[in-house]
């Protein structure tokens, strides 16, 4: 997590303000104890979730200890704070409350309303998981989006900063009762995560995935785009099936001819610019997925394969011009190291160009 991204979140006008909230509801609350606890000596070189499990931790040193007295005054403030500063609320929860399930899933459910509750409901999962999926049953059918959300993006096997959840890795099978539920929802924030569930199913169980994909295929006008966005995963990987699926046939007769770089030595933090010719010598008109394929040199000398979509289109038969950039900035998600790279076009899982390139800490010329 980048320095500028947990500098955003759980500010000193943000503990300040939690701690007027607190006391408001409990005199007896010590803001100035809470405030000093928060800012220890190690407080700047934590980064934004170890920031979060600490504020739960000094919420703890100063609210009452019985856990449903402290969970209670915490139902009452959670309504002043959203956004990720709202995740302290169901972060207290999983610190404290997973050994009294019948205070701490209603709580999730009314924190989840303010912020999100996706990370802490995932140990209660882990520890018992037929028993939270009752819950979040319940939840997939709340009036409420924020639960429905919840019921979804809370057992996703691969949830992006959060603890994995092993046994839905292996059996996403009890999840999946929650997905159908909520695969025609009227909420895009929804939709939008059981996509991502069905996402994170695909790494480990394509077959299944593409089972529900193409059982669902054509139901509604939501459920196209769930299914489109669940199979990113597949068609970046050049699955046939997930192809085939969407309309993208075998390319045999479409041709990637003259790419062509602006350079074949340009600098880490620049832009390399590729051109080539896209020609489709089809007797009718051909749905192509276009994509670029970069394989990045990695620290200790390997390829790593990454793959980015250009373009989706149907085009007729005839010769096009395609030209694009990419660009090698280094990125909190992606460092680059200098080296002999390549670069493939891909036409429908197909590569069928590549041209290498020389990536290197300076340009020739450069200081």
């Amino acid at each position: 997590m980048s320095d500028k991204l947990k500098d955003l979140f759980f500010t000193k006008a943000f503990i300040s303000a939690l701690g007027d909230s607190i006391q408001r509801i409990y005199p007896e609350f010590d803001k100035a104890e809470f405030v000093r606890l928060v800012h220890d000596e190690s407080w700047e070189s934590r980064e934004l979730k170890q920031r979060m499990r600490h504020v739960s931790r000094c919420l703890h040193e100063t609210l009452p200890k019985e856990y449903p007295k402290a969970l209670a005054i915490l139902m009452e403030v959670v309504s002043s704070f959203q956004s990720f500063d709202g995740m302290i609320f169901p972060d207290y929860v999983e610190c404290y409350g997973l050994d009294d399930w019948d205070l701490s899933l209603p709580a999730l459910a009314h924190f989840t309303k303010y912020a999100s509750a996706e990370f802490a409901i995932r140990p209660f999962l882990a520890r018992d998981p037929d028993r939270a999926l009752v819950f979040m049953r319940v939840w997939a059918n709340d009036s409420d989006p924020h639960l429905r959300r919840l019921a979804s993006e809370g057992c996703r096997p691969r949830l992006p900063w959060a603890v994995a959840l092993p046994a839905f890795k292996q059996d996403p099978s009890p999840i999946l009762p929650i997905l159908e539920t909520l695969k025609d929802d009227e909420s895009e924030s929804v939709r939008k995560s059981v996509a991502n569930n069905l996402n994170d199913i695909s790494k480990d169980h394509p077959d299944l995935v593409l089972d529900i994909c193409e059982r669902w295929y054509g139901h509604t006008k939501n459920t196209d785009w769930i299914i489109k966005h669940a199979s990113r995963s597949l068609l970046k990987a050049g699955n046939v099936r997930a192809l085939r699926l969407f309309g993208f046939g075998e390319p045999t007769r479409v041709s990637v001819e003259s790419l062509t770089l602006d350079r074949t030595t340009i600098s880490i933090g620049e832009a390399l610019y590729y051109t080539f010719e896209l020609s489709l010598e089809t007797t009718e008109v051909c749905k192509v997925r276009l994509e670029l394929v970069v394989y990045y040199v990695k620290a200790k000398g390997k390829k790593s394969r990454k793959t980015f979509q250009i373009k989706e289109a149907s085009y007729e038969p005839g010769r096009y011009v395609v030209a694009r950039k990419h660009s090698f900035e280094n990125r909190s998600t992606r460092k680059h190291y200098p080296g002999v790279h390549q670069i493939a076009i891909v036409v429908n899982g197909v590569e069928k160009a590549t041209a290498s390139f020389n990536l290197v800490e300076n340009s020739p010329g450069q200081s």
